[in-house]
């Protein structure tokens, strides 16, 4: 679905990604993991538009989005869960909702109906401002903005940071809800050891480069995988 050629993507003179090369194959979960710096949030801002590449190629079913605008790339079917959530704290559950289908100009009902489904909370503070909702709510308000726009491909960028460990198995829980109705995945996660057991495919990411790939459960086993990003 997702097919990333030679990737280079700088900020002055520093390269924050070098020569980068990965696929994400349609309706499976994919995840970047590696330490801060290491250059997954500019990956997939690069894949969404947001930033511009140096060099290199993004293809999306085929086609070439490279450098195009933000969105172009979200008509196509890309959808970016921001880090840090980025809900809109003045507007409600409900308009910050809309707001993820601003694209559409179809009816909106079902897919709201659907994410109420999704995330039950959200429907019993639907008309409640978003900056007054916990951080686990704010995260599924995110979510759920981003299934708005009916993706093919969400990206999600550090989905659990900041939540209780109890929040995170939900919001885990839920990628894989989202996954196998049949959205493509493609996750930047610290939490590598949660990442790695929903993922079917692993990345690591040191300062800009591709390190290491492999199967999910088999970065979970593999020593240096284990020492730098487990804990173990």
């Amino acid at each position: 679905m997702l097919k990333i050629s030679n990737l280079q993507v700088s900020y002055g003179g520093i390269e924050a990604v070098k020569d980068i090369s990965f696929e994400v194959p349609e309706k499976s979960i994919v995840t970047l993991i590696g330490a801060n710096g290491a250059g997954k949030s500019t990956t997939l801002r690069s894949i969404v538009g947001l930033e511009k590449p140096k060099a290199g190629k993004i293809e999306f079913l085929g086609e070439d989005i490279t450098g195009k605008d933000t969105n172009a790339v979200v008509s196509k079917g890309i959808t970016l869960v921001p880090e840090g959530r980025k809900v809109f704290p003045d507007l409600t559950v409900i308009e910050n909702l809309k707001i993820g289908a601003y694209l559409r100009k179809d009816n909106l009902q079902s897919d709201i109906d659907m994410v109420y489904d999704l995330f039950p909370k959200l429907k019993e503070r639907s008309w409640q401002f978003a900056g007054t909702l916990s951080g686990g709510e704010q995260q599924m308000l995110a979510v759920g903005r981003a299934l708005m726009s009916r993706p093919k491909l969400m990206m999600m960028d550090e989905p659990s940071l900041g939540l209780a460990p109890l929040i995170v198995r939900d919001i885990f829980s839920i990628i894989k809800d989202i996954n196998s109705q049949g959205v493509t995945i493609l996750l930047i996660e610290q939490n590598a050891n949660m990442a790695l057991k929903i993922a079917d495919i692993g990345y690591v990411l040191e300062t800009g480069r591709i390190t290491m790939s492999g199967e999910g459960k088999e970065l979970l086993t593999n020593e240096a995988v284990k020492a730098a990003y487990l804990g173990t």
